[in-house]
């Protein structure tokens, strides 16, 4: 049996999304919201059992690679995030950029030579790389206007992958996924489905329209820190309102915390667009935290250590200034 393992933002969903065109197989699917990024822990390994995994951290997923190797599976992961210890195994193929400027969906598009880009880079704006993504772009003669179609919908993608549980979502990430692989290019489906396209670009809209009500409850010249109402638009906004907050002040690092299902909050950190480091490792320093350099989030900080939060975010970014 073949399992596909992938991240369910826009850069996990789109890496897949290129796999199976250019790779069609059968195979049995395993995802979860974005910040569901221990997926290994929801698979059963046979010997002779193989594994597509993207877009989520080896360093979370390491104890199980190493167990399903020695239970006979082969593994081709393709990531960005912390890796921690990766094993040299046969059986055992990695593709891992942590670097800044890189998402999954950009090596999956290097690793099949181009085949489908146009999904790469509407992944790329996803994860806020909006760099990469136009300089993938230039290479394809996207027009200005077309550009700003796969942007709309990278961001739309990614926000549908925020909440506490599937139910929070508009889609459940496998859904979606098989709404859109079915379209060698985004913009078919942009064009063709419209229900769904619909569905996410209205969401998004509406529960953005909530977010910039929202006052920060910390702000100074290093970081500012906005906590969200606990609702399920709250829960679904909280990552891209990370990223607009980031584009709207690239000099100052963000931070959006919203209440999760275990009583606590869900963290979103953005570092400073003019310095795209550290997220990760401040993250780091929570029991539940973790991600990439310039974007990481804790997935349950208790209520009563809000302001130690506040005072380590603080400290941490005020340093880089």
């Amino acid at each position: 049996m073949h399992y596909d393992v992938f991240n369910g933002d826009a850069d996990g969903i789109c890496a897949l999304i290129q796999l199976r065109l250019a790779q069609p197989i059968e195979s049995t699917l395993i995802t979860g919201i974005k910040r569901d990024i221990q997926l290994l822990d929801k698979v059963t390994i046979n010997q002779g059992d193989s594994l597509t995994v993207l877009d989520i951290s080896f360093e979370k997923n390491g104890r199980r690679v190493v167990e399903f190797l020695a239970a006979g599976a082969a593994i081709f992961y393709v990531d960005h995030h912390r890796t921690g210890e990766v094993p040299n195994h046969p059986n055992l193929q990695t593709i891992i950029d942590t670097d800044n400027a890189v998402c999954t969906s950009l090596l999956v598009n290097q690793y099949l030579e181009g085949k489908y880009p146009l999904w790469a880079v509407t992944a790329a704006f996803g994860d806020n790389l909006d760099t990469s993504a136009e300089k993938l772009a230039a290479t394809l003669s996207v027009q200005d206007w077309e550009l700003d179609k796969l942007k709309k919908l990278g961001m739309y993608i990614n926000y549908n992958g925020y909440g506490s549980s599937v139910a929070d979502l508009h889609f459940a990430p496998d859904v979606l996924y098989w709404e859109m692989v079915r379209y060698a290019s985004p913009f078919d489906f942009i064009s063709e489905n419209h229900t769904a396209f619909d569905k996410l670009e209205n969401g998004y809209q509406q529960d953005m329209t909530s977010a910039e009500s929202i006052k920060p409850e910390y702000q100074n010249d290093a970081v500012a820190v906005f906590i969200l109402p606990d609702v399920a638009w709250a829960r679904r906004v909280s990552g891209v309102f990370g990223n607009h907050l980031a584009n709207q002040n690239p000099g100052k690092a963000h931070a959006v915390l919203s209440y999760n299902k275990d009583g606590g909050f869900l963290v979103s950190v953005r570092a400073p667009l003019s310095n795209m480091v550290g997220a990760d490792d401040f993250c780091s320093g929570f029991a539940t935290g973790g991600g990439r350099k310039p974007a990481a989030g804790i997935n349950h900080l208790p209520l009563d250590q809000l302001g130690l939060f506040i005072d380590k975010f603080d400290a941490f970014y005020s340093a880089k200034i």
